[in-house]
């Protein structure tokens, strides 16, 4: 599984340069980015809000509430930011891309389009995997940002550290490398989320079960896969 993966994604990266289709990426793009963003707010947000109640008060009991702005913000950028938001993108966007490729599967639409002499690699799986990897980033960015401002917002009104020192803690601990080795992993994780949408999508059971069997196996591996390398990748870059 894991070779017939790499080999599926070798063949989408050989086909992106070929014949892109911008109406065809910019809707797969407004399917993952727009319509994933309310449950990546109200995921980051309660993230960020929980994170707060749980550390903040520690953090005054011993004199470290300068530094609650900053902690939220480096575990958000490193961690929690782009895992959460892979997640996310692979319950809600994986499943529906291989329910979709494996009906298409199904009912034949794959072959008809092999008949008609078009690589369905390149013009089902190219166009997802590219939005994934520029949505799946500009999707973490946002629930960085909604994150420490949810943490922003406990800590304030329950736990009345200022403004001042809650921002200035960012500013002073928090650095561009915390946020940019996070945006490397969400890059990782949308070609994740791509590959094996698409990979179980094409390779899926006849029938209905099929479909079903497919959706379940693509959004289980998918986190699977997003965890361990978050565990590699958080190694490397930092």
């Amino acid at each position: 599984m894991v070779g017939d993966m790499t080999l599926l994604l070798w063949e989408i990266l050989k086909q992106l340069p070929k014949k892109l289709r911008p109406k065809h990426i910019l809707q797969q793009m407004s399917h993952l980015g727009v319509d994933t963003l309310p449950i990546v707010s109200l995921t980051l947000l309660f993230t960020g809000m929980v994170m707060t109640l749980q550390m903040a008060g520690e953090m005054i009991q011993f004199g470290a509430e300068s530094t609650v702005g900053g902690v939220i913000a480096i575990a958000t950028g490193r961690e929690l930011g782009p895992v959460l938001v892979g997640v996310v993108t692979a319950g809600r966007v994986g499943s529906a891309m291989t329910a979709e490729i494996s009906t298409m599967k199904v009912t034949e639409q794959i072959d008809a389009l092999r008949c008609m002499a078009v690589n369905p690699v390149g013009y089902l799986a190219g166009p997802r995997m590219l939005a994934c990897m520029v949505m799946v980033p500009l999707l973490t960015v946002y629930g960085n940002l909604i994150s420490v401002l949810g943490g922003w917002l406990v800590s304030k009104e329950y736990f009345g550290i200022s403004n001042y020192v809650y921002w200035h803690s960012i500013e002073q601990y928090a650095d561009g490398a915390d946020f940019s080795g996070g945006l490397i992993k969400a890059v990782v994780f949308g070609m994740v989320i791509a590959t094996v949408g698409c990979y179980y999508g094409m390779r899926a059971p006849e029938g209905a079960q099929g479909v079903g069997m497919a959706t379940t196996r693509s959004v289980v591996t998918s986190i699977i896969i997003i965890f361990l390398l978050n565990v590699i990748l958080s190694w490397m870059l930092y």
